[in-house]
């Protein structure tokens, strides 16, 4: 900084206020500074900084080891988030969301210096983890339904499942059939509660679950037995990766979407645009997830003493032309 103060004839005290974006710098002092710091490379050491602000400027995310688009995405929207807010970010990725792993993995966040955690917990050991959490710098839960006792973002699932249930009912399909995903993941058991729920409200017969786990292959398997069994006319599956193996078990059998059979899926991936027909899914914002809880941890950063009520977003139905009208007898 000394350097960049001396080829720019100013003081040091005029080069920090540039760097730190102040007001009071007169545009030609700015220009001189700033050309000053790209002639001689200089970057600020944040080691450094750090040590005098006491803020490192960077979180940590607590990620579980996966290529599946809903965590991944979720780690995406938040280290977007973050970036917007100002923040670095640093990553645990781990292959197991269990107590001792988990705690592990914030104990060496916080040993990089991070000033507060977010842990993506989409299944229900990673909540249990996240009880039992003992950590000095804030904690913030994303995907974890309502369960977590931290402060916590998701989305609301049993609102999706419902709407997309609803959806199929009011086109004149009797019940809806469920393809559900795998036993311990948060959204997997939220998305069959809503389905449910809904069929029960509606007085139609609530049919035996399919599971899957979450894989494209999974749904092509339980779509080869689904197209086997009478009357299935509607079928809700609780991600597109499944719904798109389904349709390709559902084409191999003879069975045309919509006419004999609706499909509606969960995530809206990219790509579930372009599926064969185009699918009717649930949309979920994982940019706001990450938004949402890069706020509720800076708000806890600024010392929020109260654990604040979880914060759930709704989803949106995307209708496209896999589902239509039931066929009349």
């Amino acid at each position: 900084m000394a350097d960049v103060a001396k080829l720019a004839g100013v003081s040091h005290q005029t080069v920090s206020r540039v760097l730190n974006g102040a007001p009071h710098v007169r545009p030609d002092t700015r220009g001189r500074v700033l050309a000053a710091i790209r002639e001689l490379d200089y970057r600020p050491n944040s080691a450094a900084r750090a040590l005098v602000t006491r803020r490192s400027q960077t979180l940590g995310v607590v990620s579980f080891d996966s290529t599946l688009y809903g965590p991944a995405s979720m780690l995406d929207g938040i280290e977007r988030a973050a970036r917007s807010a100002g923040y670095f970010v640093s990553v645990a990725s781990l292959r197991s969301l269990d107590s001792r792993s988990v705690q592990e993995a914030v104990d060496r966040l916080r040993d990089q210096g991070v000033e507060g955690v977010v842990v993506i917990a989409p299944q229900t050991s990673a909540i249990s983890a996240v009880a039992k959490l003992s950590s000095s710098v804030p904690v913030v839960a994303v995907g974890s339904g309502t369960k977590a006792r931290v402060p916590l973002v998701s989305v609301d699932n049993r609102a999706g499942a419902e709407a997309a249930t609803r959806h199929l009912l009011d086109l004149g399909h009797r019940t809806v059939h469920h393809l559900a995903g795998p036993i311990g993941w948060m959204e997997s058991e939220d998305r069959q509660d809503g389905w449910r729920r809904t069929l029960e409200a509606a007085g139609a017969e609530v049919p035996p679950v399919e599971s899957g786990d979450w894989s494209a292959r999974s749904g092509y398997e339980a779509g080869l037995r689904i197209a086997q069994a009478a009357g299935v006319s509607a079928v809700f599956c609780a991600n597109d990766h499944m719904a798109l193996g389904l349709l390709r078990a559902f084409h191999e059998a003879g069975r045309s979407i919509p006419r004999d059979i609706s499909v509606v899926g969960f995530d809206d991936i990219p790509e579930a645009a372009y599926f064969t027909p185009p699918l009717t899914t649930v949309r979920q914002d994982f940019g706001e997830l990450g938004r949402r809880a890069l706020e509720l941890l800076v708000a806890e950063l600024a010392g929020g003493r109260e654990t604040p009520a979880p914060v759930r977003i709704s989803p949106e139905m995307v209708l496209r032309r896999s589902t239509g009208p039931a066929a009349r007898d």
